[in-house]
């Protein structure tokens, strides 16, 4: 639910209402909510079109999109926590490999 909270204080912000922002993605306000209560993903193109229109850090919005998705898949695992620690230690292992 953290890209859903951080849509929805970046809305609130700026003083938009969600059928504006529902608008500008082409779908409905419905939707638009669940996104924004984290019942449903918006699509990566969604998250870049809502960075831009909210003028907000794509790549900070993408990174919580991302994690949303992750966190979805491992929720009700035991070991969560581990799984994720595995996941970080080989992507800088893989970074390390192409730099």
């Amino acid at each position: 639910m953290i890209f859903g909270n951080k849509l929805k204080q970046l809305r609130e912000r700026k003083q938009i209402p969600q059928r504006q922002l529902a608008a500008v993605l082409e779908i409905d306000t419905a939707t638009y909510c669940k996104i924004e209560k984290g019942d449903r993903h918006a699509k990566r193109e969604q998250v870049v079109v809502l960075s831009k229109f909210l003028k907000a850090n794509s790549k900070e919005l993408l990174r919580l999109w991302y994690a949303a998705k992750v966190y979805d898949i491992i929720a009700g695992e035991d070991e969560a926590a581990k799984i994720l620690n595995v996941v970080a230690e080989n992507i800088s292992k893989y970074q390390h490999k192409i730099n």
